[in-house]
């Protein structure tokens, strides 16, 4: 397991099985049980061959001294349970919502990365009482403005039977594919990536059954059109997005920061970083959110900040 210092893992129980997740319980960050009545931070994890809460695990312990810091794996992800079944949208709005009520007993910030960002603005709409304010790294659910993913050439290969399988094992849940995905699909630039990343996520891609939410996800079945959501949002948001991202541009975020300033409050591109800036570049992404946070709770004129990272 890749746990920082201080962390241990527990789990609750949702509709779809037990989710693990990841919490401060020792030194140097927690000292007393009142330690456990500090503001909660969530941290949610993107989707992709292998990913989990390692993603954020170079960025949440910089908050556990003055949060408590909460950071899952996904039903399906990681070492929570992996149920054989191929996962909906719907499955994974509601184990965020199960996640959320379990876990925080106040309004509470998120932040979150990628797919799981575009489903947490869903939620957000749905239960805007759960939320304080979200930080989300390029949210976008991958088939935005009109566009169809699930019609790409590369979902159509991956949702032939059989052949999904083997594309799996064979191409994904190994140290070469996973080496291979992280540098041509997820940074910007490959010198960024050390062992310990690809070793994460090639233990995360092994795990039994992790080939049924991998494959739900790289059919198209997880995408949906953002756009369409985006002007309902009311939760205070931040948005930060890699210029390099492979899968979305940045194009993309401007315009539903666009869509609705009075909710989406800053949008912060980053130069020649990727996906995802949080492993790429986690010192500049703690430095952001700590400045958004604040931000976040006042009433301010909506920001559009380029940054060079």
């Amino acid at each position: 397991m890749f746990l920082p210092l201080g962390f241990e893992q527990r789990s609750v129980l949702t509709s779809l099985g037990r989710m693990v997740y990841y919490t401060a319980s020792d030194t140097p960050w927690r000292q007393t049980s009142e330690d456990d009545n500090r503001e909660r931070l969530v941290f949610l994890h993107g989707f992709g061959g292998g990913s989990s809460a390692y993603e954020w695990s170079k960025v949440y312990p910089a908050f556990a001294a003055e949060y408590q810091v909460i950071a899952p794996d996904l039903i399906g992800w990681g070492r929570s349970e992996h149920p054989p079944r191929n996962y909906t949208i719907d499955d994974y709005l509601t184990i965020i919502t199960e996640f959320l009520e379990q876990t925080c007993d106040r309004p509470v910030t998120v932040v979150a990365s990628s797919l799981t960002a575009a489903f947490t603005i869903r939620v957000a709409i749905a239960r805007p009482e759960l939320f304080k304010s979200l930080i989300l790294t390029t949210p976008a659910g991958l088939s935005d403005f009109g566009e169809n993913y699930s019609r790409s050439f590369f979902a159509q290969i991956v949702s032939t039977p059989i052949l999904d399988r083997l594309l799996y094992s064979a191409g994904i849940a190994t140290s070469n594919g996973i080496r291979s995905f992280l540098e041509q699909r997820q940074f910007a630039r490959a010198n960024r990536i050390y062992q310990e990343i690809v070793e994460a996520y090639l233990e995360s891609a092994q795990q039994p059954n992790a080939e049924y939410a991998a494959l739900s996800f790289v059919r198209g079945d997880l995408c949906f059109d953002l756009s369409l959501y985006v002007p309902q949002l009311r939760v205070p948001t931040a948005i930060i997005w890699g210029q390099r991202s492979q899968f979305t541009g940045p194009e993309i975020g401007r315009r539903f920061a666009a869509m609705n300033p009075q909710a989406i409050r800053v949008f912060q591109s980053l130069d020649d970083v990727g996906l995802t800036p949080q492993l790429e570049l986690p010192a500049v992404t703690i430095g952001l959110i700590r400045r958004f946070l604040p931000i976040l709770t006042q009433d301010t004129e909506p920001q559009e900040v380029e940054a060079r990272g």
